[in-house]
């Protein structure tokens, strides 16, 4: 089975995070995508407090019409900060035998270094890497930390990183879709469509609980 994880506060799930998955399920063949909405992220709070229970609602809703998306509750169900090396080792551990594509945006990917036991993740996984709008794709080995670069070599042929373990780092341009949650919650907050950046079911179930309108509202 080979599996892409796109973990995130998904706060909320928007269009561009759906069409990322999809790009990356077709371009390296998945099985299927798993998304794993943090439940306590590591490096910041989740903007206006929004429940775990809500961002998990509505990423259901937003990948129910797709059989090779699903969603995942892990982080929510072990103590702790999301830390996604804990998550890809719990996942490893689950299916031994199994490959995992761990997506990540290239800005993200910049600040590896920072990341808890970020070396371990290159061991755990393939790193596809996708550039945001706007974003140039940089040269692979110089986008390294020069802590692991060298344990890497620049495989030409298939054009891509490869560790020494066997796992690849893929850099892929995604379809610029320059879509975020920030802008999202800001609409949604003055009370401005946010119709055709959201799924209708997603911006249905925010509308209905309210989410995102004031602080201390609508969370459960």
């Amino acid at each position: 089975m080979k599996t892409g994880i796109l973990g995130g506060t998904f706060n909320p799930i928007h269009l561009a995070h759906l069409r990322i998955a999809e790009e990356v399920r077709e371009a390296c063949a998945l099985d299927e995508v798993l998304f794993i909405p943090a439940a306590a992220p590591p490096h910041k709070a989740v903007a206006g407090a929004i429940s775990f229970a809500h961002r998990l609602a509505m990423i259901e809703t937003a990948i129910a019409d797709n059989p090779s998306f699903r969603v995942s509750d892990l982080e929510a169900r072990r103590s702790g900060k999301s830390f996604s090396v804990d998550t890809l080792e719990i996942l490893r551990q689950a299916d031994p035998s199994g490959e995992r594509y761990f997506i990540v945006g290239l800005d993200s990917f910049r600040d590896i270094a920072t990341w808890k036991d970020y070396v371990r993740l290159f061991e755990l996984a393939h790193l596809v890497v996708t550039a945001r709008p706007g974003v140039d794709l940089p040269d692979p080995l110089a986008a390294l930390p020069v802590a692991v670069q060298n344990d890497f070599c620049y495989d030409d042929q298939l054009k891509k990183l490869r560790h020494r373990c066997g796992n690849a780092v893929i850099f892929l341009e995604e379809t610029r879709l320059d879509i975020s949650s920030t802008l999202i919650r800001r609409k949604a907050a003055a009370g401005a469509s946010i119709r055709y950046l959201v799924p209708p079911g997603v911006a249905a179930y925010i509308g209905r609980h309210r989410l995102y309108q004031s602080a201390g509202k609508g969370n459960c």
